[in-house]
């Protein structure tokens, strides 16, 4: 079924579409430490060199995308970050690059309420099954991040 990667792909439109929106508004700076919902949960120690390919990011979303074995149509291409969606027979995923690491900490802060795993480099950020950012680690690098998901919590139980 193509229904979960493709409303998966929906939210991460919708949150690059408001990410742009609140980077333009706002006048914030971002985090330069992350938050803990963006840093925590991990068990996979960090890397910070694609070994298998001996890239070092920050990379293009099009290298990034070829590392990967696909050619990304982009779908973004703004001031604050560039988005490019890649369809194989495998499944669809996202590769999203930031022009600053501000940027790429906003975007992670603002998608934690989708929570999952993102595969996440210096600048730049694979949105993906866990089982493929599990394959893409080798030849890109980066740190698996499992991100928590907020949302409406259950009602009160009357007493």
């Amino acid at each position: 079924m193509l229904q979960q990667p493709t409303a998966r792909l929906v939210r991460g439109a919708a949150l690059a579409g408001g990410l742009a929106v609140l980077s333009l508004t706002s006048a914030c700076s971002g985090a330069e430490g992350g938050t803990g919902a963006d840093r925590g949960g991990s068990s996979v120690p960090p890397v910070t060199a694609a070994p298998a390919a001996g890239v070092v990011a920050p990379a293009k979303v099009e290298v990034i995308a070829g590392l990967t074995g696909c050619t990304a149509k982009i779908r973004i291409d703004a001031e604050e970050l560039r988005q490019g969606v890649c369809h194989t027979e495998e499944a669809d995923y996202l590769i999203t690059t930031f022009p600053e690491e501000r940027y790429k900490e906003t975007w992670l802060e603002a998608a934690s309420i989708y929570g999952g795993q993102y595969l996440v480099g210096a600048r730049w950020v694979v949105s993906a099954q866990p089982k493929l950012l599990t394959g893409f680690r080798p030849k890109l690098g980066g740190t698996i991040r499992q991100l928590g998901a907020t949302g409406p919590s259950a009602a009160p139980s009357a007493p």
